[in-house]
């Protein structure tokens, strides 16, 4: 009986050492969040807005970060065979309209899924 007592005591205490690694990591991690100067994302999230609102009834090529995507705007209306349009725009949302030769398609798209927007005349 001692001896099971025994192992969930040092269980015990190495479940506290990893709370307490934990805690420090996450502090360390705060001090340098907190440093970063202009790096903030609802700063850049505001730059882009500004800039999406700029775009609405531009074509538009988007770029997507690496983990967000869409294959309809990615394969049709970023290349010569289509183009996006920006129909509407807030602070967290565009509408764009993907024309190709499947159709049009209206697409709602969340802006903290996007990496940089480009127009048309940016491509030249």
């Amino acid at each position: 009986m001692q001896y099971i007592s025994f192992i969930f005591g040092i269980f015990g205490f190495l479940a506290y050492l990893e709370i307490t690694s934990m805690k420090n990591r996450i502090s360390e991690l705060e001090r340098q969040l907190s440093r970063m100067d202009g790096t903030s994302y609802s700063e850049n999230r505001a730059s882009l807005a500004s800039a999406v609102k700029s775009y609405i009834g531009d074509s538009v090529s988007i770029e997507f970060k690496e983990d967000h995507g869409d294959t309809d705007i990615q394969m049709y209306g970023n290349t010569k065979h289509g183009k996006n349009t920006i129909v509407d725009a807030d602070n967290e949302w565009i509408l764009v309209r993907t024309e190709s030769a499947k159709g049009v398609k209206e697409k709602l798209i969340r802006l903290e899924s996007i990496k940089g927007i480009h127009t048309s005349e940016d491509n030249k």
